[in-house]
C-alpha cells in the first residue's frame, strides 16, 4: 500500500533553516508529481510547491518562494523540502501528497 512518512520538523528560531524528508514506499515513485501542503493552528490545509516526476519542474507558493526549494531522489524513493530563512508565519504541520494520498505530517514550529 501507498506509504507516504515525513521527517525533520523540529523547533528552529526566525530566520533559521530546515530540511524535511517524505520517504515514499507502495508505488512507482518516479512516476508521479509529488506536493507539499501545510497547515498552520486554526487555519486551512495549503498547498506549498509541487515537484514533477523527473524532478525537472517545480512551483511554489508565492508565501516561500526564494526561501524553499523542493527536490527530489527518485533512486531513495525521497522528497526533500528545504526551508531557509524562516518566520514565525512558516509554523505548520508539513505534509507530503502524492493524489490522494498524504502522510502524517512533521511539526515544524518557528520561534524564539
Amino acid at each position: 500500500q501507498v506509504q507516504l512518512v515525513e521527517s525533520g520538523g523540529g523547533l528552529v528560531q526566525p530566520g533559521g533553516s530546515l530540511t524535511l524528508s517524505c520517504a515514499a514506499s507502495g508505488f512507482t515513485f518516479r512516476r508521479y508529481a509529488m506536493r507539499w501542503y501545510r497547515q498552520a493552528p486554526g487555519k486551512e490545509r495549503e498547498w506549498v510547491a509541487t515537484i514533477s516526476s523527473a524532478g525537472d519542474i517545480t512551483n511554489y507558493a508565492d508565501s516561500v518562494k526564494g526561501r524553499f526549494t523542493i527536490s527530489r531522489d527518485n533512486a531513495k524513493n525521497a522528497m526533500y523540502l528545504q526551508m531557509s530563512s524562516l518566520k514565525p508565519e512558516d509554523t505548520a504541520v508539513y505534509y507530503c501528497e502524492r493524489d490522494p494520498y498524504w502522510g502524517q505530517g512533521t511539526q515544524v514550529t518557528v520561534s524564539s
